[in-house]
């Protein structure tokens, strides 16, 4: 989770003009200037003044010293100084060796000092030095072992390899991370990442603002932490948990000294390790805890509703807005939102008798560890109660009986319900003043005579088309473009547009299961993919019903039916154009763009939310039947959307029974398809894990056969699942991505494939278990090998459970 793009086109934080230094050491005497800056000797790390300015304010920026990764050409701050105490003005600063021993940034023009290392030196005969770990220390000249101060006993959001997340009892040392107030501010802000000071040997995350954590590692067990199992096997860093009476930390190191990393907490509230990747030129994440946003503490401020399924997260309640939207611009939601109109308890002072009343606000989480209010046995017992208290900004009432809050509201999270089934979410009755409450009442009001009236004209508009169609059927001009088929935001393009759209089908995109696809163009802007049909015999009143009910489903991860086609025997269908086409040609062709791992697991966790919702979501379950990367479009973003979904209505097949057809793609069928049992949603999850080992691999599962340690040749899926069982999943991965890779998240992606990929359909998880799975919400145990796979493949291996 990076910053946001809109975010970043508002504000920018850079390094000052430094010029190049063969030095990583400040000698007694020396001074490091604002266009200096000092290298550690393997070059990876930097200590240089740098500037954060907001463009809206640029004769405002602050100025500080600090430590970034110099090889690193996007410029990423991993220390400061003095993160609480910005420099305004900079003509005469420098960083040298003050008289007292001590390192220190000094005002030469005033000779104030404005940091300092600030340790007990009882000499001045002291050297500072950036070590290649990252570590800035101040070091007695007489004896360079000795080390008076170093940068890693009071770090700021970033926790360096062999640096330690702990305490030292001796020297009275906490050594925590805590994240940066805002994206372009590096003073202390709002969360901390340490070790848990109950004794308990875990690591937590909290908010300064409190004492209660909202993430725990789970307990060291000799090994990893325990709600962290990735950290298993890992190949990018080594951990170690040392207790020492006085001193109790948890360190890490890197296996490869080369690979770059930045273990940060996030202004989000969030810890997560990056990798750079040379090939992207970017900081790849490949890890991140909590995984959800709004598991984060007061991640929105106050009288706010955390979305995790919606950009931006953070939203106001009803009857509030925005309290400093500057502070939002740089991610800084303290503040939340506030009230439009003051309640009328406050504005008049009465406790008796207010006009105040409740907003409902259903399928929501509400904030954890509220007292329940015994007093109250009915949900008007419960509002009364809290109308009665001037405090009381909300309440809710259910079968556990009448919760109250008083003051600011916090931690309210939106959930996702669908019909009457609210997925654990309850509804909030939140206080507005009479005044808020009309407007919104209004403006339902409004939205009701907008539909209403909406639905009116779309009722006159059908009898005006209908009547239209009727007296002028075959005298329609070649210059119109296009006709509205009902009120469903469905196009009915005539022919001859299309045909003039796409060039007469010259630019062919493709062909699929159902026909080619061309690329279109219409009102000389908007471009289009038009797939021409193939064995579509449908009379064209279900023709046109089909195509109305495949409209109407929309999901993130789906391909958007723009229109249709129906003339005589022709049948297209017109989708929105993916400027990146699709998954296969990214994985199987050289000339293509190469996928890094992270847009790899971004797709695979994307496919998975569209099929779920296909699965599950839709009012009739939609089956795919033909899931392969051909038909996983990207878009500009790389967004995967799913193409081709509802095609079996259209073609008018039945997959409630046994099909006497074989539908879909080889390579990517499931057993049912020969076997003739009859169709369910199993068998695009079948299809989904054929898929997700491509992802993995880059390459064909048919193409060839892979050779085993034994020298036999084994077919890639089957081969795939022994090399998981042996805990070698790094040879499975595709070698363009020259090992930046997130090793655990292949794992779990291999296991969820080769469950996903087994005989019996009753053993492959639904595709909503499958999100859960990727989103790290529910752990996965390792799959047997499909028997029927290894049959096939002539594997000589034995099954392993």
């Amino acid at each position: 989770m990076h910053l946001l793009v809109d975010i970043a086109l508002l504000l920018f934080l850079y390094m000052s003009a430094c010029s190049a230094a063969a030095t990583d050491t400040i000698l007694a005497g020396q001074a490091l200037t604002v266009n200096d800056k000092l290298v550690s000797r393997n070059g990876r790390y930097a200590l240089c003044f740098f500037e954060t300015s907001s463009k809206s304010s640029r004769n405002t920026s602050n100025w500080y010293l600090g430590i970034w990764f110099n090889t690193v050409p996007k410029f990423t701050s991993a220390w400061v100084a003095n993160r609480d105490k910005p420099i305004k003005n900079i003509t005469s600063l420098e960083l040298t060796i003050y008289q007292d021993g001590n390192l220190v940034i000094l005002n030469r023009s005033t000779k104030s000092i404005i940091w300092s290392t600030q340790a007990n030196i009882k000499r001045n005969s002291t050297t500072a030095m950036l070590l290649n770990n990252g570590n800035l220390v101040l070091k007695d000249s007489p004896n360079s072992s000795k080390v008076l101060w170093q940068s890693f006993d009071h770090p700021t959001d970033t926790f360096f390899p062999e640096a330690k997340l702990g305490w030292d009892k001796l020297a009275g040392l906490n050594r925590r991370i805590i994240s940066w107030k805002n994206s372009i501010n590096p003073a202390t802000g709002l969360y901390s990442y340490e070790l848990d000071h109950s004794g308990v040997d875990q690591l937590l995350i909290a908010p300064l603002s409190s004492s209660a954590p909202y993430w725990y590692s789970g307990v060291w067990n000799g090994k990893y932490f325990a709600s962290v199992p990735e950290m298993a096997g890992n190949k990018i860093w080594r951990s170690e948990f040392v207790d020492i009476g006085h001193e109790k930390y948890y360190t890490y190191s890197l296996v490869q000294a080369k690979r770059i990393t930045r273990h940060v907490i996030d202004i989000s509230g969030q810890v997560k390790v990056f990798v750079w990747n040379e090939r992207s030129q970017d900081w790849e994440m490949i890890f991140a805890q909590p995984r959800s946003s709004c598991d984060v503490y007061s991640i929105c401020g106050p009288y706010t509703i955390c979305n995790d399924n919606v950009l931006p997260n953070c939203n106001c309640m009803k009857g509030f807005t925005i309290t400093s939207p500057g502070d939002w611009e740089v991610e800084d939601r303290t503040s939340g939102c506030s009230r439009n109109t003051l309640l009328d308890c406050i504005s008049n002072k009465n406790t008796t008798h207010t006009t105040d009343n409740f907003y409902s606000v259903p399928c929501v989480g509400l904030p954890q560890n509220t007292p329940k209010v015994e007093a109250a046995k009915s949900a008007n017992e419960c509002a009364q109660l809290c109308l009665n208290n001037c405090s009381c900004t909300a309440y809710s009432f259910n079968n556990s009986g009448c919760s109250i809050w008083h003051n600011e509201l916090l931690n309210v999270r939106q959930l996702q319900c669908s019909g009457s089934t609210n997925s654990n979410g309850q509804t909030l009755y939140l206080r507005l003043s009479a005044k808020d409450m009309q407007s919104l009442e209004n403006n339902r009001k409004r939205i009701v005579i907008g539909v209403a009236t909406g639905i009116g004209a779309c009722a006159l508009g059908l009898f005006g088309l209908s009547l239209l169609v009727i007296i002028s059927r075959n005298k329609r001009k070649s210059s119109g473009r296009m006709l509205n088929d009902g009120c469903n935001g469905i196009i009915a393009f005539r022919y001859i547009d299309l045909h003039r759209a796409t060039k007469q089908f010259t630019e062919k995109l493709g062909r699929g299961s159902f026909g080619s696809v061309f690329k279109g163009l219409i009102n000389d802007s908007v471009s289009i993919a038009v797939k021409r049909l193939d064995g579509a015999y449908q009379g064209e009143k279900q023709f046109r019903a089909e195509v109305s009910s495949i409209g109407a489903v929309q999901h993130i991860n789906l391909v958007k039916l723009v229109g249709f086609c129906c003339e005589g025997s022709r049948r297209l269908l017109v989708y929105e154009y993916m400027p990146n086409l699709s998954l296969d040609v990214h994985l199987f062709q050289n000339n293509s763009t190469m996928l890094n791992w992270t847009a790899r697991y971004q797709i695979a966790l994307g496919v998975a939310r569209g099929l779920a919702y296909l699965h599950e979501s839709c009012r009739d379950c939609i089956i795919h039947c033909d899931i392969k990367p051909e038909n996983i479009l990207l878009d500009a973003s790389f967004l995967p959307k799913i193409a081709d979904f509802g095609m079996a209505k259209l073609l008018g097949r039945d997959h409630s029974r046994v099909l006497t057809t074989v539908r879909g793609t080889a390579g990517y069928l499931a057993p049912e398809w020969i076997t003739g049992v009859p169709i369910t949603p199993k068998v695009d999850v079948y299809s989904y894990g054929m898929v997700l080992l491509e992802i993995i691999s880059g390459r064909r599962n048919s193409c060839g056969p892979c050779t085993s340690d034994g020298n036999l040749d084994v077919y890639f899926p089957v081969h795939a699942a022994h090399k998981l069982l042996e805990g070698d999943v790094e040879s499975l991965i595709d070698q363009k991505l020259d090992g930046n890779v997130n090793l655990d998240e292949a794992e779990l992606v291999c296991k969820v494939a080769c469950w996903c990929i087994q005989d019996e359909e009753v053993g492959r998880p639904t595709m909503g278990q499958v999100v859960q799975i990727l989103e790290g919400l529910v752990d996965i145990r390792m799959p047997p090998i499909p028997r029927l796979l290894q049959a096939i493949g002539g594997s000589s291996h034995s099954m392993r459970a």
